[in-house]
């Protein structure tokens, strides 16, 4: 199994994993013309697309949706009730869903997929497990705590794209408004580098070797900074084995090996 992202952050979403020539698209964030771009840039045709999942509704995980369906109205969409009811007000989509169940595992071709709830501003936002060839994946991005209950599914990961998503002091000093300050610090916005280094810190398993930093702000956050924090965690882990990619709004990256 291996992952790609075409783009990470909140200018648009969406995450390639591949197994056994099958390939699934996590999130569909970007218009169809760029991730159509991106996907070419790295050898990935649209038309090998088997599914897509949704983590949740919001415009920066399902933009171009609509326009893909458009052009792949045989592949499905996965979602859980509340995502495709969101999603379904501001796009026409027809039949394109199939509905899974929260912790409730399902299957597309190789892949054994399964959803666990976490706490953000959306319907009822997800992250994901990914199991195929003896691996498992882990895809969380967009949540405002990180809770035991995700921390439980990270320590099944080899491989895993994680939110860091913002440093507190640029988020504080930034120019954004006080209520929107307050969102994404908030217990259902986002997680700040040391956040999420505290997640990876407590549940992090020995399997884990491969450690994808997503979402992360443009305005608010600078690479070094999350690594720096991140670095520091692992070091105090004894964790140099853990290979850490910051991933890309602008730029698709991939594919890493699970």
């Amino acid at each position: 199994m291996r992952i790609a992202s075409l783009a990470s952050g909140s200018g648009g979403n969406a995450y390639i994993v591949e197994s056994q020539g099958c390939r699934i698209m996590i999130d569909d964030g970007l218009s169809h013309r760029e991730t159509l771009r991106r996907a070419a840039v790295l050898g990935i045709d649209l038309d090998s697309i088997a599914a897509i999942l949704l983590t949740h509704d919001h415009a920066d995980h399902v933009f171009g949706l609509a326009a893909f369906h458009g052009k792949h109205p045989e592949v499905p969409v996965y979602a859980n009730a509340m995502t495709a009811l969101a999603t379904r007000r501001s796009d026409r989509l027809g039949d394109a869903f199939r509905y899974f169940e929260n912790t409730q595992e399902f299957e597309i071709g190789p892949f054994a997929v399964s959803a666990f709830p976490i706490p953000h501003d959306a319907a009822d936002p997800v992250g994901f497990i990914v199991k195929a060839d003896g691996k498992t994946y882990f895809h969380c991005c967009d949540l405002g705590v990180g809770l035991d209950a995700i921390g439980c599914h990270l320590a099944l990961a080899d491989m895993a794209t994680l939110e860091f998503n913002h440093d507190p002091g640029m988020l504080m000093e930034s120019s954004r408004p006080p209520h929107l300050k307050q969102r994404i610090c908030g217990q259902r916005g986002h997680l700040s580098n040391y956040d999420a280094s505290a997640l990876v810190r407590r549940f992090a398993s020995p399997n884990l070797k491969t450690l994808l930093m997503g979402h992360m702000s443009g305005e608010c956050n600078e690479k070094n900074l999350a690594l720096a924090v991140l670095d520091a965690t692992l070091a105090e882990m004894g964790r140099a084995d853990i290979r850490r990619i910051v991933l890309s709004q602008d730029e698709p990256m991939g594919f890493f090996d699970a």
